[in-house]
């Protein structure tokens, strides 16, 4: 009787789950399910001192699985089968509902862990990051005057060259900011700025204009990737208090990566000898080393991230409860040991993680070759992202997107295109001034006379050279009009806008020069030889206005600074969408008044107010943004916008740049309308500064 009651006792105390079925610890009395409440006492007494774990179950030896063992599989198992014939609108309505718990969970969590040494490290890892990708905005316009020189740009080729990077951000920014919502914040970031360093490295070296053209296009494809990681990567490490305003001083790494790149520059491009050259094909000059420094920001920040944790929000959505718990502690910890109570216990055990319903395809080894195994992942992962993509444009998010568009694309249409404009006035005023300074000679007679100087600026008309050499000098802006060169003799002459107009030119040596074919329009040659034409562009003339440009690029950057402080001491107490409005429409009506500039100085003035005005609106879009688009697909819909903002940046810069010289008009009113109308449609944008991150 003993042993049946035993076994008894052992079938009703059924281990289940890190608990004893039927066990109520509230009065401390065991209750089974049908027996009599008197056999209870005898229960005890013949259970006391027995250890369930020594029991030996009979089938054991025999192979026999036990029977709570099999109820154990079965119940595990049964959500997942339920899972597999439940309605996918369902499983998506239900993890909804789970997002909706987790935003609001996990808000409270941040707020728990605190403000401190933690974000403000994160701050300027990814601060450097923002940076890298404020300097190669201006990287290509400071180096374009030199790499004309080394590598025979012609006006076509020096477009091209400033339109590409924009195109390679267009494409990085939609690509890189989808697999960051698949693949992870930090690793996608870490891809992005390694394209970036290695690309730039290699541009700095290429010499063919070809594929410096390449390298440049797939640098801009890595640091365009990376402004939607970094915000959607630093908004989930931020609460709600405190979201606007540190995403506003975050903006500030931009303004700071032009103010480096225009000192550097300064500093270094000036200095045409820097460098070193290996026989006559290859040369490395001060541009060269300038576009290496540039590249110091990317590499700072990419070394500082291997530092940095995974998002806990974006392993949360992907159902990493174990590792986004240990983050959110090390961040917790990190900010209370900072504070001086590292007594403080962070006192959150469980976070609801939301219903996986995405289908992971896992390959084994063995299945298929190598790159069919890359092959499949590689298309379900971007199949993924494409489906991002459309879920931004479904229903729920449809309007918001499209005015969202439309605001940045407008944006970047006016101050991108203004951007490019005002140093292009600023050199049309200057060669105005040059061109008005010109010295004119008519019918010189010059003979047996030796130029071994600088002629500059200058037009010579119906003049006659005899027996005159040209030896060891340089012309730049001269042009020769219906003059004669009889017995002339030009050896090692370099040339800049140098032209010989109806010229008639007799019995004469070219003797290693860059007077090519094309400098001579409607010349007539009467046995006139060309020896050894220098290959190669070998103009060293240092120009007067780069000065002035990087002046003024610096100026542009810097007068951003007082919009940064403003915006983000604002952003939480006037709101998002007003920050958008207020700072579009002030911006539009400083358009206005560059109908009024008609000096250096004037234009440098209206430049730094319409830059300061507009950076509000800037930090505003970034910041409301991501606030506008859960987790999931945050990096995704911010890398569309993004990337349609390139592409005003693209069809503003072209715009502007073909009218510079005919009218400001068309610029100006462009730029103005595209103001107000993106200002107005933004007052019509939800309000989020009191919502927490979905």
């Amino acid at each position: 009787q003993g042993g049946r009651e035993a076994n008894q006792v052992s079938d009703d105390y059924r281990y289940q789950h890190g608990n004893y079925e039927g066990y109520a610890p509230n009065d401390g009395y065991y209750r089974g399910r049908d027996e009599p409440a008197h056999e209870e006492d005898a229960q005890s007494d013949v259970t006391e001192g027995h250890d369930e774990d020594d029991e030996v179950y009979e089938g054991e030896y025999q192979g026999i699985p036990h029977p709570d063992d099999v109820k154990e599989k079965q119940k595990k198992r049964a959500p997942a089968m339920a899972d597999e014939y439940r309605d996918h609108a369902d499983l998506m309505a239900e993890r909804m509902e789970d997002e909706e718990q987790l935003a609001h969970q996990y808000e409270n969590i941040i707020e728990e862990c605190g403000h401190g040494r933690f974000q403000w490290t994160l701050f300027f890892v990814l601060g450097l990051a923002l940076m890298a990708d404020g300097v190669e905005v201006f990287v290509v316009g400071f180096v374009l005057p030199s790499a004309e020189k080394d590598m025979c740009l012609t006006s076509s080729n020096k477009g091209m060259l400033g339109l590409i990077v924009y195109l390679g951000m267009m494409v990085g920014a939609v690509m890189l900011g989808g697999l960051a919502d698949k693949l992870g914040r930090k690793k996608c970031l870490i891809i992005s700025l390694s394209i970036n360093a290695a690309f730039v490295f290699l541009s700095s070296f290429v010499q063919g204009y070809g594929f410096f053209l390449f390298c440049r296009l797939i640098s801009g494809l890595g640091i365009g990737g990376s402004l939607p990681i970094v915000f959607a990567y630093f908004s989930e490490f931020l609460s709600r208090e405190k979201r606007g305003e540190h995403l506003s001083w975050l903006c500030m790494f931009w303004m700071m990566g032009g103010i480096f790149a225009s000192a550097m520059a300064w500093s270094i491009i000036p200095h045409y000898g820097w460098g070193f050259s290996m026989g006559t094909k290859y040369h490395f000059h001060s541009w060269r080393v300038f576009v290496l420094v540039c590249s110091l920001p990317c590499i700072a920040s990419l070394v500082a991230l291997k530092f940095m944790p995974e998002s806990p929000r974006f392993l949360l959505e992907m159902g990493k409860h174990d590792e986004a718990w240990m983050i959110l502690k090390h961040v917790h910890d990190t900010n209370m040991r900072a504070k001086g109570e590292p007594e403080r216990v962070f006192t959150v055990s469980y976070i609801k993680t939301p219903k996986q319903v995405d289908e992971f395809i896992e390959i084994q080894s063995s299945t298929g070759t190598w790159y069919q195994r890359w092959l499949v992942r590689i298309t379900t992962t971007f199949k993924q992202v494409w489906d991002n993509v459309l879920y931004c444009l479904t229903a729920q998010y449809r309007m918001n997107t499209l005015m969202l568009a439309v605001v940045w694309f407008t944006m970047a249409l006016s101050y991108y295109g203004l951007i490019v404009w005002f140093p292009d006035m600023i050199r049309y005023l200057q060669e105005e001034a040059y061109e008005s300074r010109v010295k004119i000679f008519d019918e010189e007679e010059v003979s047996h006379f030796t130029f071994n100087f600088t002629l500059e600026n200058q037009i010579h008309r119906n003049g006659e050279y005899r027996y005159d050499k040209f030896i060891g000098m340089k012309f730049k802006e001269v042009r020769f009009e219906d003059s004669l060169f009889e017995e002339c003799h030009f050896e090692d002459v370099t040339s800049i806008e140098t032209f010989f107009e109806n010229c008639t030119i007799i019995s004469t040596v070219f003797f290693n020069t860059d007077l090519y074919e094309h400098k001579f329009i409607n010349c007539r040659f009467i046995n006139s030889t060309f020896l050894e034409e220098k290959e190669g562009c070998h103009l060293d003339f240092e120009e007067d206005n780069d000065f002035l440009i990087y002046l003024v690029s610096f100026l542009g950057s810097l007068s951003v600074l007082p919009g940064n402080i403003i915006s983000a001491l604002l952003m939480d107490k006037i709101g998002r969408i007003k920050m958008i409005g207020g700072s579009m429409l002030i911006s539009a009506v400083c358009c206005f008044f560059l109908f009024f500039g008609n000096s250096e100085s004037t234009m440098i003035g209206w430049q730094c107010l319409f830059c300061g005005a507009s950076i509000a609106a800037w930090n505003a879009l970034d910041v409301i943004t991501v606030e506008l688009y859960p987790t999931d697909k945050r990096a995704t819909a911010f890398g569309i916008l993004n990337g349609l903002c390139k592409f005003g940046a693209i069809l503003g810069n072209s715009i502007s740049a073909s009218f510079v010289g005919i009218t400001r008009v068309v610029p100006i009113l462009l730029a103005s309308s595209a103001l107000v109308g993106g200002g107005l449609l933004a007052l019509r944008l939800p309000e989020t500064r009191d919502q927490v991150l979905m």
